[in-house]
């Protein structure tokens, strides 16, 4: 697998920052979609799913505010914070939720892959929960990834 320097920077980062984490944890969306080895197209930042618990308790010493919302109109979290020291922002979502129409959705996952990179964990989920997941979120770019993502061979 090929990555990018400064997703992979970024990754090593998150990786050990959540090394302390207590509960499950996701990378989502575009580094996922790369971490899986596909085209994620630009990844311009790093979307971290966590738990209110572990947003609370790990985010202030990164010197990151919890505070709630998102920087998107159809996605909200109790928690959201970015993490502006690594390469690429990585953006914190606890509590996390998606619109869909006019229900707030909690965006839950099941499955969980962990992946190494350069001697840092990271988890991202399986890969036909991601491309769901993508397609449910049904921006364009979302959408896109899912299909290249579901065209990988296993």
């Amino acid at each position: 697998m090929s990555i990018d320097p400064s997703l992979a920077a970024s990754l090593k980062a998150i990786g050990a920052l959540m090394n302390a984490a207590v509960d499950p944890w996701w990378i989502i969306t575009s580094a996922a979609v790369a971490l899986h080895g596909a085209d994620a197209g630009r990844v311009a930042d790093v979307d971290v799913m966590l738990s209110v618990r572990d947003a609370a308790s790990l985010l202030p010493t990164i010197g990151v505010g919890c505070r709630s919302g998102s920087g998107h109109a159809d996605f909200r979290s109790a928690i959201f914070g970015t993490w502006t020291v690594p390469p690429l922002p990585v953006e914190f979502m606890a509590d996390f939720r998606h619109r869909v129409g006019t229900d707030w959705l909690p965006v839950e996952l099941i499955t969980r892959e962990r992946m190494e990179l350069e001697g840092e964990i990271v988890f991202v989920p399986g890969r036909a929960e991601l491309c769901e997941l993508l397609r449910r979120f049904g921006r364009p770019k979302d959408i896109e990834r899912a299909a290249r993502l579901a065209a990988l061979a296993y």
